[in-house]
């Protein structure tokens, strides 16, 4: 997760109080914004999908949900599910097929929960996820297919004394299944997660030790063999910043590109914290975009030291505010998700001890100042923001 480096107090408190204020300009901004990069082709609006189509038609009215304002101009809301709260959490379904238009599984399509003994494959979860979805005109975020964590134990068990060419087989064999399964009906996939490590070196995992660098290619490639319409995307954090983990990633995109590889997006993150600066994460939408490629912002929260302060709430709610932003500004940025919407479904106290409330809605489902400002955001930009579509510029 972010490694980023760590202010002081006073200085998150300092720049906390420069973004709000920058905010406050946001109106004037967005009167600006139909002119950035990333204008999507005719040939690329008319390929959407019918299905898609009827789901913005969807989106486009009703009350001024999230869903609802980001459609004024084509942008995707969403969020990661939790699918045990969505099978017993009638307050959390409710909350969930009314505010998001886009859902990406936590955890239901990961390799170690889909098939938990090799051969033998368990889809309940995720179909019962993508079947709400469907009838809630949401689009589906495929998470993930190829990630160096949660992988099924007969996998880790093997790793020693497994030969490259095993493994091909086997990680093939995953792909092609999971593809094949949910084929039409993910619009996005997440076909390779978190393969950089923070210095820009690609990540001394099983599948980089075993089949080399290569990997990341075959699996872009088996994916769109399974399901050729599916928008294909590389995922990470720490590239929202400029340094050697972005640069890296931008170098490698471009050689996947030069080598005709089927990739149509790169997924940025955004695990942000108050003790950490906020980053550059416009510049960096912009120059990947630059590519062709469409953008998306996948894994939003903004954790804090408990109990929340007021500087640090206004640091969370600057650091939502910017990173939203950023995407509305860039027309190939299709779609805003958020790492789970509620605090008390949160991961972040498990993983960070100390720490919490980094969600947009509070243990009792009632939006927090967060929700707010993203609220007011995209209410702003529906005067001159760029429209994308669900294609965005492929």
């Amino acid at each position: 997760m972010p490694a980023h480096r760590l202010l002081s107090r006073r200085l998150v408190i300092i720049g906390a109080a420069v973004v709000i204020a920058v905010l406050g300009a946001c109106a004037v901004l967005a009167a600006q914004w139909a002119g950035l990069i990333g204008a999507p082709t005719t040939a690329a609006a008319a390929a959407a999908h019918t299905a898609a189509q009827q789901d913005n038609k969807h989106w486009a009215h009703g009350d001024n949900t999230l869903g609802v304002l980001g459609a004024t101009f084509g942008l995707r809301i969403g969020t990661a599910v939790n699918t045990d709260a969505l099978a017993k959490d009638a307050a959390y379904r409710q909350v969930l097929g009314t505010q998001f238009s886009t859902v990406t599984p936590e955890n239901a399509m990961k390799w170690g929960i889909v098939e938990p003994k090799q051969g033998v494959y368990d889809w309940a979860p995720a179909d019962k996820l993508v079947a709400f979805a469907q009838a809630h005109h949401q689009l589906v975020r495929g998470h993930n297919l190829v990630w160096f964590q949660e992988l099924p134990e007969w996998l880790n068990k093997q790793y020693r004394s497994i030969s490259p060419d095993a493994l091909r087989s086997i990680l093939h064999k995953h792909i092609t299944d999971e593809v094949s399964h949910f084929k039409g009906k993910i619009w996005q996939w997440d076909v390779v997660n978190e393969a950089f490590a923070d210095d820009g070196t690609l990540r001394d995992d099983m599948f980089l030790d075993k089949l080399g660098p290569g990997y990341i290619a075959d699996a872009l490639r088996w994916a769109h063999e399974a399901d050729p319409t599916a928008q294909l995307f590389y995922n990470d954090y720490n590239i929202e910043f400029s340094g050697a983990k972005s640069d890296a990633v931008y170098d490698f995109v471009k050689k996947l590109q030069k080598q005709g590889v089927p990739i149509d997006g790169v997924g940025f993150q955004g695990h942000f914290g108050t003790q950490f600066q906020l980053p550059d994460l416009q510049t960096n939408l912009e120059r990947f975009a630059r590519l062709g490629l469409n953008v998306a912002v996948t894994e939003v929260d903004v954790r804090t030291s408990m109990p929340v302060l007021a500087f640090e709430q206004s640091a969370q709610n600057a650091a939502y505010s910017q990173s939203l932003q950023a995407c509305i500004a860039v027309r190939a940025c299709i779609s805003y998700t958020m790492w789970g919407f509620d605090d008390r479904y949160s991961w972040i106290p498990d993983s960070f001890p100390g720490q919490g409330s980094a969600d947009i809605y509070d243990r009792n489902l009632h939006p927090k100042p967060q929700y707010d400002v993203l609220k007011q955001d995209l209410q702003l930009a529906a005067d001159g923001a760029p429209v994308r579509t669900e294609r965005g510029v492929r």
